[in-house]
């Protein structure tokens, strides 16, 4: 990871200068990350989309802001889509549902359990307060260690740690309900 983040650092170092090539690079590299960090955190495709379009033009824009001692510039791009996603909510913008999960196995049945118990994890992870989803986000979902999650939410690793601990008991709670829901039904 460190080598990453020092090419990262050197393509910084070359977008500032000038060098188009090594913003295409950055993009590249960080694009897919930005993505679905929005993905997951706005439950809608076209908007992840948007956010992850207006991080990269900030970018453009606000290169000297990122500053590599501070931490990795995926985490950096992370803080700004966060912040990006923070102000659309603000303004009053509605979640929109995710899609269905897709799945494609041979047994009909399964899939299409494994695609209401997906949907349902989905849903539950939306209905989070966002202060414990962006920890599952970043955490679970993308993977990133809790150095990163707090470098993205401005916080320190052990409030992350503690955001997914909480995060994770409410969706241990919710899973929980909704099994016991499911063998009352049988």
């Amino acid at each position: 990871m460190a080598e990453a983040a020092s090419s990262d650092d050197e393509l910084v170092r070359r977008f500032r200068s000038g060098d188009r090539e090594a913003f295409a690079a950055l993009y590249r590299a960080n694009y897919p990350a930005i993505f679905r960090f929005a993905w997951h955190m706005s439950g809608d495709r076209s908007e992840a989309l948007e956010i992850t379009q207006d991080v990269f033009v900030w970018l453009i824009h606000h290169p000297d802001d990122y500053e590599p001692q501070r931490g990795t510039l995926a985490a950096f791009l992370s803080g700004v889509a966060r912040k990006m996603l923070r102000r659309r909510r603000q303004a009053g913008l509605r979640w929109v549902a995710l899609d269905e999960a897709r799945t494609g196995g041979a047994d009909p049945a399964a899939d299409f359990d494994r695609a209401q118990d997906a949907a349902f994890l989905r849903q539950a992870i939306r209905a989070l307060p966002v202060k414990y989803r962006e920890a599952i986000v970043l955490c679970d979902l993308e993977g990133k260690s809790y150095q990163e999650a707090a470098a993205a939410l401005e916080c320190a690793a052990g409030t992350v740690r503690s955001r997914l601990h909480r995060a994770r008991a409410l969706l241990a709670r919710k899973l929980e309900r909704r099994r016991e829901g499911l063998r009352c039904a049988v």
